[in-house]
């Protein structure tokens, strides 16, 4: 496979080649007896900056390249710098000197610390790279250039993004600080399931100037944001030889979710993403335990108050809360939880105005109580049994009251909780041990962050609640084939919250399976829900071959960057021999797949003055976590929407097919009278049928071409089991041989024996699976009881088909094997909206019409578009024989 395709960063922030002395506002001028060039500053010219980011299915690889000359007579030093995101791991780093190239190799960190200290012993300057700021830690390397010679820098990083309230985005800084001929910032994006949105802003640059810089566009799998400003876009004055380019250039993505899941498998290799949409929120009993002692006067509590307050604004009527304050001593709002109704918000945004500070700092205690209260209310069943509970902790110094040694308190709490809800703590300022909080929060299933003392504290408090104020799933466990796979990484997760996603990778123990299986399990607001997902792995392999673009092995990079966090966060509440071996593992991933991790550094060794000169880049340590924690979601129904390919029928009556091939679907009607039964599935093999009956208006319209006609009544049969279901709007009979049950479409029920399942989702549809490879759904369409025209009537939809025979036949059932179709000369037709075009298929030259059709799988009332290519006259030359063939005279 070409190797073009290689993913790109996403936090990145660039600043490009700079000179050492500074950046002086200065004009270009004659330097000695030369007249120099525009965009010189002190002799050094940055004739190009690129950053080249390449997105594959979430995994970044990005490479910032910047090249420049010295036009001085003497020799001068020249800077480059670059921050990337905490979450990155750099690659890759090279410098090249006159057409010859010193690389960095990364080594473990204490093998680099020996060569980086015996550098300077022998008198030679070294660099060492340990900057970070907010989310971003800082890269540095200079070089002496000799008069007339040119330089190229190199950094390639690579991160896997977390997707955060909904979207994916990519954040790159950039500051070249002076005028810069080839400016590029150039982003290509690949998502299997589709990109949904993309977008890009610049906060240093007006919309007028960014839109004549910038272009983006996506459509289907791919999308592309390129920023290119010419040298007088790049001016902050006419004159001017520095840039007005210095802020953030952001680009959000999302991908399509009709599908809740995406399963993609490279050589051995899987990974899992899962985000479905569409689930009712989980009601939570939150405990927000703050900080009010001395060290929190002033601004710090004024903005905590002001977040607070805003929080309040947002809490839903359902949750429950409470506020327990703690100084030298600790107090509570309520001596037991309180439902957020309007009258308690009202009382709650009274209590938190007149918050003030007070005393030293008991954390022990105020967390214990803040614990016991929510084990409290769920003991005592004051609390919905369906919801979760959440404590929420800020401080911003160390505990000095009471219980003050962490590892003690670490016990204390962790005992307490016992593994059955999360604990953030929210870190305020620098003065405060934040390897505690983290550690505190990682053991009991949450994560710390650090609130930067800023104008924009408040908003931070808040942003952090907006990302837990949704949980919509707890208890989610994915599941795989046993000994099917190995060196799994996470897979079970307390909370899903809304905007996030769940990614699981691993490695197949049989890369000749034929497909590939997982369950999600959780517990919703209302059920507890198992969606399955599965994959022909020959499709797949199929489909990835026909990519060029995605290079062979971004799915193992992927795994292995993820496998490495987890080890590292993991062994950060480690001891002895399960901290050496968890170091092991991280430390041998690092550096057989060359990231520089807390336990690497990347070496580079240069010329200087004739002389080896060594720089260290080295990924700091201790700071804020700011990766999100993935989680995981599930579907809202019992069933699973399928992959690929899908057939149904639903509507009056609107057949629809999916040719995965063509990434494209194929619709027809039949137009019959009410009453007429027609075969849409028959296998003489499995014994499997499935006919349908026309209903029609209640106003009993003549007229074909205007006539609505839908399914009122569907037969499904298995003559091998001797099993037969009618299915009406109003109820579904059951026969197992000659034994008859009944059940409304009011219940919501289970139905099980020896290879074969119904189950009936109240009001909504029903899932009919026979062993593991057939499953049908029957969506029910209810209308206004009282509608003058409309009936209720039926959808029926194909989920699951693979285990049919090659025999089977039918409306639907022709199409579950493979056909070609071509579709040419697409040009207007009759109606403006849908243009037509000549489709040859089955030797068939048809005129077909672009349309689109619904699919009422994830929500029965709106239902989603599905683009089709509609073929007229009953199917006319798409269909097997003509459609009067498939009428039979009932319905079993």
């Amino acid at each position: 496979m070409a190797s073009a395709w290689r993913p790109c960063l996403i936090l990145a922030l660039l600043s490009g080649l700079v000179v050492a002395s500074g950046f002086p506002r200065i004009p270009s001028r004659p330097l000695g007896k030369r007249s120099l060039p525009e965009g010189v500053v002190n002799g050094i010219e940055v004739y190009s900056t690129k950053i080249s980011c390449k997105v594959t299915s979430r995994f970044a690889h990005n490479v910032v390249t910047t090249r420049a000359v010295n036009r001085a007579d003497t020799a001068k030093e020249v800077s480059f710098d670059v921050e990337l995101p905490k979450t990155a791991f750099i690659t890759n780093f090279t410098l090249t000197i006159d057409g010859v190239t010193y690389p960095g190799n990364v080594k473990e960190k204490e093998v680099a610390k020996k060569q980086y200290e015996k550098a300077v012993s022998q008198g030679k300057t070294a660099g060492l790279v340990k900057a970070s700021g907010r989310k971003l830690e800082k890269f540095t390397v200079s070089v002496n250039v000799a008069a007339g010679s040119k330089v190229t820098f190199e950094l390639t990083y690579e991160e896997l993004l977390k997707r955060h309230k909904g979207k994916y985005e990519m954040f790159l800084k950039v500051q070249p600080k002076q005028l810069v001929k080839h400016f590029e910032i150039k982003a290509d994006i690949y998502e299997p399931q589709g990109i949904s949105s993309l977008d890009a802003e610049a906060s240093f640059i007006t919309n007028d100037l960014l839109g004549s810089a910038l272009t983006k566009s996506f459509s289907g799998k791919k999308g592309h944001v390129s920023f290119k400003p010419s040298m007088d876009q790049q001016r902050s004055c006419p004159t001017c030889t520095d840039s007005l380019i210095n802020g953030d250039f952001i680009i959000t993505y999302d991908v399509n979710r009709e599908s809740p899941a995406n399963v993609q498998i490279v050589n051995g290799y899987f990974v899992h993403f899962f985000a479905p949409q569409g689930l009712p929120v989980v009601p939570k009993s939150v405990v927000f335990v703050i900080d009010v002692s001395g060290s929190m006067h002033g601004r710090k509590m004024e903005q905590t108050k002001d977040a607070l307050l805003k929080i309040l604004e947002d809490m839903k009527q359902e949750d429950y809360l409470n506020f327990i304050l703690f100084s030298g001593d600790v107090t509570t709002w309520k001596d037991n939880l309180v439902q957020a109704t309007p009258e308690n918000i009202e009382e709650a945004r009274t209590f938190v105005k007149n918050i003030h500070d007070r005393g030293m700092t008991n954390i022990n205690d105020a967390l214990l109580r803040a614990i016991s209260m929510l084990n409290k209310a769920w003991e005592e069943h004051r609390v919905p049994e369906r919801s979760t509970s959440i404590v929420i902790m800020l401080t911003d110094g160390d505990a000095n009251v009471g219980e003050s040694r962490p590892e003690k308190i670490q016990e204390n709490v962790r005992n307490a909780i016992g593994g059955k809800f999360p604990l953030y703590n929210l870190g305020f300022g620098n003065n405060l041990n934040y390897n505690f909080l983290e550690s505190m929060a990682l053991e009991n299933h949450g994560l710390a962050r650090r609130i930067y003392e800023d104008s924009d504290a408040n908003l931070q408090l808040q942003g952090f609640y907006e990302e837990v104020a949704n949980p919509l799933l707890t208890g989610v466990e994915v599941e795989y084939p046993e000994n099917a796979i190995q060196d799994l990484t996470q897979n079970a997760y307390q909370h899903f919250y809304d905007g996030s996603e769940i990614v699981v990778a691993g490695r197949l123990l049989d890369e000749d399976m034929n497909n590939f299986k997982a369950d999600v399990k959780g517990h919703g607001a209302t059920n507890d829900l198992t969606f399955t997902e599965e994959v022909d792995m020959k499709e797949m392999e199929k489909a990835l071959k026909e990519q060029d673009y995605i290079f062979g092995n971004y799915i193992e990079r992927l795994w292995a960057y993820l496998t490495i966090e987890q080890l590292l966060e993991k062994r950060k509440n480690a001891h002895g021999e399960e901290k050496e071996n968890l170091t092991a593992q991280a430390l041998d991933l690092s550096l057989k797949y060359h990231f520089v991790t807390p336990l690497t550094s990347m070496v580079v060794t240069k010329p200087e003055d004739n002389e080896d000169q060594t720089a260290i880049a080295d990924k700091p340590g201790e700071g804020p976590v700011d990766t999100e924690v993935a989680r995981s979601m599930a579907y809202l129904t019992s069933y699973q929407p399928p992959q690929t390919p899908y057939y149904y029928v639903d509507g009056d009556p609107h057949f629809i097919i999916q040719v995965p091939q063509k990434d494209d679907a194929i619709c027809f009607n039949i137009n019959e009278d009410p009453g007429t039964v027609l075969r849409l599935i028959q296998d003489p093999v499995t014994g499997l049928t499935v006919n349908g009956q026309i209903i029609g208006d209640k106003g009993g319209n003549s007229d074909p071409k205007t006539r609505k006609t839908y399914f009122g009544k569907l037969g499904i049969a298995s003559a091998h089991m001797d099993f037969r279901m009618e299915v009406t709007p109003e109820k579904v009979t059951l026969w197992n041989g000659a034994a008859q049950s009944t059940f409304s479409w009011l219940d919501t029920v289970a139905i099980s024996q020896d290879g074969l399942s119904v189950t009936i989702n109240r009001k909504k549809n029903m899932v009919v699976s026979f062993g593991d490879g057939v499953t049908f759904v029957v969506i029910l369409h209810q209308v206004w009881k009282k509608h003058p025209v409309h009936q209720d009537f039926l959808g029926f939809y194909v989920v699951d088909s693979h285990r049919m025979s090659a025999q089977t036949h039918g409306l639907l059932g022709q199409f579950f094997h493979p056909f070609d179709f071509e579709v040419s000369d697409i040009h207007p037709g009759s109606d403006p909206t849908k243009p037509d075009a000549t489709m040859v298929v089955k030797s068939h030259r048809l005129t077909v019409t672009r349309g689109s059709q619904k699919d009422y799988r994830k929500d029965v009332s709106v239902g989603t578009k599905v683009a089709c290519w509609f073929v007229h006259n009953n199917g006319e030359g798409l269909i097997d024989g003509v459609h009067s063939d498939y009428i039979i005279p009932e319905l079993f």
